[in-house]
């Protein structure tokens, strides 16, 4: 039963983070609020508000390790599952895109991160050096998007791509609906999912760390993969690795960052000794993609999961 009762818990989380992304993008369109910044912003924190939900309602039950994990984990599975499981599907061309500096601000996320574990704590400090990292971030981004809109002036306002999950044709009750699913369902899943893990660690005799790194990060995981494996499929490299690196970025800064200021998480010293550097390790794995203009066939496929199955493995025995 606990295991339904987990599984049912991702799945309203994913159902309601789907929806709380539909209702705020249009409001946000229907205030007047540029579909550029809907994007890199509402967009952003919408498809990682699960994973905020998950952490915030472990940080308030006292089990860091299923926050702390959960954002661990899932930036770990993000590069080795969620690019090497597509790639055994289709080769991936990321030669033909350049990503160097959204790959660059991620690099500089983890090490902030791994550096602001090594105080022993997530406290309101490292919650605020973390969300105004994220500020700067957004920022730069948003400058940057605006000028590359600029000197490509050539395609007009109308023809500017439509935010995720917007839709001009979307009724107001729809609006209010898809909100209301989306706040209502948010906290309800966390709650399920992070009471089912924690019995599911009990029942195991493992620590709420280890579920966190492994049942509860794959989980959260699922809409990144599925959404690689469709860009794989159409040849959207760019998509696939913008999505990582995105993810990643926000899991580290944002998320990790309201939790902080909510509650302070203490850090289990096994992330330390191993997973922050698997996590390092993994981040580090991209660069002949990014820099070397490496495609990633099936040879990666294979070799990018099977080092996701040998750590998931080493973190359970």
């Amino acid at each position: 039963m606990v295991w339904l009762t987990a599984a049912l818990g991702l799945v309203i989380l994913l159902l309601a983070g789907d929806a709380l992304v539909k209702g705020a993008v249009n409001l946000a369109l229907r205030v007047g609020i540029p579909a550029l910044i809907v994007s890199l912003t509402i967009v952003a924190f919408g498809t990682s508000a699960p994973e905020l939900l998950i952490s915030i309602k472990a940080a308030l039950d006292g089990v860091p390790g299923i926050a702390l994990g959960n954002v661990v984990g899932s930036n770990t599975a993000n590069v080795l599952m969620v690019l090497g499981i597509p790639a055994l599907i289709a080769v991936m061309h990321t030669a033909e895109h350049d990503s160097r500096k959204s790959y660059l601000v991620m690099l500089a996320s983890t090490v902030l991160f791994i550096g602001l574990a090594f105080r022993g704590t997530f406290d309101w400090i490292a919650g605020l050096i973390l969300l105004g990292a994220l500020a700067l971030a957004l920022g730069d981004n948003i400058v940057d998007s605006l000028r590359h809109r600029r000197e490509g002036a050539a395609a007009s306002e109308d023809d500017e791509e439509e935010p995720e999950g917007a839709d001009p044709d979307m009724a107001g009750w729809k609006v209010g609906l898809f909100l209301v699913l989306g706040l209502v369902g948010l906290p309800l899943g966390a709650n399920l999912l992070v009471e089912s893990a924690t019995e599911i660690a009990r029942m195991f005799g493992v620590s709420e760390t280890v579920i966190g790194l492994t049942l509860v990060a794959i989980g959260t995981s699922l809409p990144e993969l599925a959404t690689t494996v469709m860009a794989a499929l159409r040849r959207q490299a760019d998509v696939a690795l913008g999505n990582v690196i995105g993810s990643n970025m926000f899991n580290l800064l944002a998320i990790i960052g309201v939790a902080a200021l909510i509650k302070p998480m203490d850090v289990d010293p096994e992330f330390l000794r191993y997973d922050l550097w698997v996590m390092l390790g993994s981040t580090l794995i991209l660069i002949p993609f990014v820099f070397f203009r490496q495609n990633i066939g099936k040879v990666w496929g294979v070799i990018l999961s099977a080092l996701y199955v040998g750590y998931v493995v080493s973190v359970l025995i």
